[in-house]
Parts: C-alpha cells; structure tokens; sequence
C-alpha cells in the first residue's frame, strides 16, 4: 500500500476495533430518536401530502448520523493524537498534505457512511417503508455531506488543543446546525422568518437534498442543494490542506 493508503487503513481500524461504541451506539441513539418522535408525532404531523411523518423521518436521521460521526472520527483522531503525543510519528513519514487529508477524510467518510447504512437497514427494515425516486442524489449527498463534515472534523481536529476546546466546537456549531436543519421537520411548516434562517444553514441543503432522493419532494432545489454542499466541500477541503501543508498547530 502507498503511503496514504497505509494510514487510511490505520484510521479505519481504529474506529471499527470499538465497533460496539462508534458504529452500534449511534444507530441505537438514531432508533430512540425514531421511537420517540415517529410515535409521538405520527398522527400530528404529514408533510409532502402523502409521506407518513415517520418516513419523512428516516433520512434526517440517516443523514444526521452520517454527518455526525464523519465529524466525530477525524477530530477525535487527531485531538487523541495531539494529546497522547502519537501524532508525531505520522508527522516523521514521507507523507504530503494530500496524503494525511485523504486518509483521514476518506476513513471519515466510511464510518460516516458505515453508521448511515446501518441506520437506514435497522429503521428502513423496521418501522418505514420507503421509496427510492433518485438513488443516485442518496449517493451523492450521502457522500458529500460525510466528505464535509470529516474536513470540517480534520479543521477542528487541527485547532483544538485538548478535549474541551473540541467539545465546544462539537456542542455550540455541529450539534445546533444538524439539530435545526430539518432532520426533524419540514421547513415550509416554520414562519417565514425561520425558513430564511434555516436557509442560511449549510447543513439544512445536506439534508434536504438526501431526502429528495427518497421522496422526490423538498423544500429546496436539489440542484441548489448539491451546488451549496459541493460549493462548501471545495471551501473547506482547500482550508484544510492549507493547515496541514503549513503544519497549524502540529509542526510548530
């Protein structure tokens, strides 16, 4: 294997070594969310006419829990590293900048998506029967949206110094933005002053545009969508080879 390959693979291990605790407690959290709300809401709620409040449900939570755990891998990694001093024996290979982004976006981007698959079977087989009208705009934002959270992930990573530096980039942006981007409501149900504000959310296009590809339906353009999240993918992936190849806080 190259270089970053070998490191990619390291990144992956080491998440899927605790399986139980980064792939199995996200999909239960995911399932006690969908008992809750889909059994509290179910017969209050419809939204897109003929979509049942539960399976409207599925992919905002699909995708929360992708979006989540691509953050949490590469900025767990990389604090933990910084932390117990093991960075420095990435920092001594032969590796570029483009190597350790590939390695550690790319192994975000599988748990992202491992958490998501496991999600979508436990809830799609159990409690909603979906349709698929655009199997390729799942895919597409399913895989951008992990791309972008596990550099956003990278970024933090990078910034914080220790572990409550990195819970309050966890707590107060990524947490607040998956929360109140749609997962688990329509947008055309808020006042207009909310729609405005949610459209300011990156993570609202995210989702909305994954859950076009089940329902044919949403709140935005999914062309809109998919030009805003790739639009974010570019800014934050040329932020974050820009820190590594000057060595942000991890050469200096």
């Amino acid at each position: 294997m190259t270089g970053w390959q070998t490191l990619f693979y390291k990144e992956v291990l080491r998440f899927w070594k605790v399986g139980f605790q980064t792939v199995g407690a996200p999909i239960l959290t995911a399932v006690l969310y969908l008992l809750v709300f889909g059994h509290t809401l179910e017969d209050h709620v419809k939204v897109y006419g003929t979509v049942s409040y539960t399976a409207f449900l599925v992919p905002g939570l699909v995708m929360m829990s992708v979006l989540q755990n691509a953050f949490a891998n590469s900025s767990s990694s990389l604090i933990q590293s910084k932390i117990m001093g093991s960075l420095v024996f990435v920092l001594l290979t032969p590796l570029s900048h483009w190597d350790l982004f590939l390695a550690y976006v790319g192994s975000s981007i599988v748990r992202g998506l491992a958490v998501g698959l496991g999600v979508f079977a436990v809830t799609a087989l159990f409690f909603a029967k979906l349709t698929y009208v655009a199997p390729l705009w799942i895919f597409a934002f399913a895989f951008l949206g992990a791309a972008l959270l596990g550099t956003l992930g990278l970024i933090a990573g990078l910034w914080a110094e220790k572990f409550d530096q990195m819970a309050l980039f966890q707590n107060f942006l990524i947490m607040p933005m998956t929360f109140l981007s749609g997962v688990f409501y329509s947008i055309g149900s808020l006042p207009p002053v909310w729609q405005t504000v949610s459209h300011l959310n990156p993570f609202f296009y995210m989702i909305d545009g994954f859950r076009y590809g089940f329902f044919g339906v949403s709140d935005a353009s999914p062309w809109l969508s998919l030009a805003m999240v790739g639009g974010a993918c570019v800014a934050t992936g040329a932020l974050a080879l820009h820190l590594l190849k000057t060595g942000y806080k991890i050469r200096h």
